[in-house]
């Protein structure tokens, strides 16, 4: 039940206050002084949830000092609790100026109690929305700090419960002896998930070996993966050790998993059932004991649909997936992320951070890291303003050019599925893709 302290030396006024209270389910504590108002605060500040207080509690004084003092004494102490004063006339422009300083109202005396329980009403569910979301906010800091605790989240920036959720994931399992497959658009922050799963793996002091599938041509990536012998293919003057054979005893991370030919989802399938493999160009069978994380922003669904990826070697490298979500997908992050990029001895201006704020960031934290090291170099003193970031400004199109279906459905294959990011290349807020979206009878999978 809410709380309102009632500090006045009037009992009448406590008493009417109370009565009126009680029909609205609204309890309340009475203090006949300044001292006893304060020493109620001090004992159960945290049970209050507004204070009604009095400007004069001496009888031969007008003046409302005394009043003044103590919402001063109680603003400093409980700065986010608010408080209204009742005042007469004569107190009128003290009043005011507390209202410029904190006060959240003032009621004249005698008071009209359709307004004082309109004020109340609406003080209280503000209070009631900052108490639950301090609350929330200090149980996500409790959560994120046994997270550190407890796991090697190897320097991970993060605040957006959606992204603790995310790291959380990937600490719970990172001791499962399984492949591991990590979702999520280009510049999330996959790599960095794998790198706490195999942190935190029974693996940890093994060798963590990286290879993205996407940076090498297809005929490349079987003889990097695989290693090769002299002569397997054109240039292979020596014989070199593949991925696997580096990584044995530890992690291999794949990344761009999708760009694997079919030769080389065949080989990776065996590798993962058996933990052999040949190089190129031999015969002879290796043996290697390697967990496999993979990562991906591409839709394997449809891939196998397709015939372009092998759904047995899906259901492999799947048997715990972890998605990252955009960076529009954890907002939180934004400003976290930024401060950990920002060049030392530069701060952000105000619009700096309202910029930072607004902007879809279709290119994830990989966009927000470079648009950083861009405004770093372009601000002229140690304060980065909107206009160093430079971040375009997206225009949704007039209503006659409304994507069509193939336009929406390409941007959000692009976009892995995330309805924000395909909004942002579309150049439509996320309620109005949705509407379109609805239109158009595309489903939201």
């Amino acid at each position: 039940m809410p709380t309102v302290l009632v500090i006045d030396d009037n009992p009448a006024v406590a008493t009417a206050l109370e009565v009126l209270f009680s029909l609205r389910d609204v309890r309340t504590v009475r203090a006949e002084s300044p001292a006893e108002g304060l020493a109620i605060l001090a004992r159960e500040g945290g049970a209050i949830d507004a204070v009604i207080q009095d400007m004069n509690f001496r009888a031969d004084t007008t003046s409302g000092a005394e009043g003044a003092a103590l919402f001063r004494t109680i603003h400093e102490r409980f700065p986010d609790l608010p408080v209204i004063l009742l005042t007469a006339w004569t107190q009128l422009e003290s009043a005011v100026e507390l209202v410029k300083a904190g006060a959240a109202d003032y009621l004249a005396k005698p008071w009209d109690d359709a307004k004082l329980l309109t004020t109340v009403h609406n003080l209280l569910e503000l209070s009631q929305t900052r108490r639950e979301l301090d609350r929330r906010r200090t149980d996500d800091n409790r959560r994120r700090r046994d997270l550190e605790q407890r796991y090697d989240l190897r320097g991970a920036v993060f605040a957006d419960p959606a992204m603790e959720r995310v790291i959380a994931l990937a600490c719970q399992i990172a001791r499962a002896d399984v492949p591991v497959l990590i979702t999520g658009p280009n510049g999330a922050g996959k790599e960095k998930i794998a790198e706490i799963v195999q942190a935190n793996s029974t693996v940890r002091e093994g060798p963590f070996v990286t290879l993205n599938c996407g940076a090498l041509p297809s005929e490349l990536i079987e003889a990097e993966l695989f290693g090769a012998e002299v002569g397997a293919y054109t240039g292979a003057s020596r014989a070199r050790e593949g991925k696997f054979e580096s990584a044995d005893g530890g992690t291999i991370f794949l990344d761009e998993i999708g760009n694997l030919s079919s030769n080389g989802q065949m080989k990776l399938l065996r590798v993962l059932e058996t933990g052999r493999f040949e190089r190129l160009g031999s015969n002879r069978e290796r043996q290697v004991r390697v967990r496999v994380i993979s990562a991906t922003n591409a839709d394997l669904a449809a891939m196998i649909r397709a015939g372009t990826f092998r759904e047995d070697l899906y259901y492999r490298l799947n048997t715990i997936e972890i998605r990252v979500p955009a960076l529009a997908e954890r907002t939180d992050d934004i400003l976290p992320l930024a401060k950990h990029f920002l060049a030392e001895g530069k701060r952000f201006a105000a619009d700096a951070r309202d910029a930072l704020r607004r902007h879809a960031w279709p290119g994830n934290v990989r966009e927000l890291k470079n648009a950083l090291q861009r405004a770093a170099l372009l601000a002229t003193g140690a304060e980065i303003t909107a206009a160093d970031l430079a971040l375009p400004t997206t225009v949704a199109p007039p209503p006659s050019e409304e994507p069509d279906r193939g336009a929406i459905e390409a941007a959000l294959a692009r976009a892995g599925g995330v309805i924000a990011q395909a909004a942002a290349d579309l150049g439509l807020s996320r309620q109005a893709l949705y509407r379109r979206m609805e239109k158009l009878s595309i489903p939201r999978e």
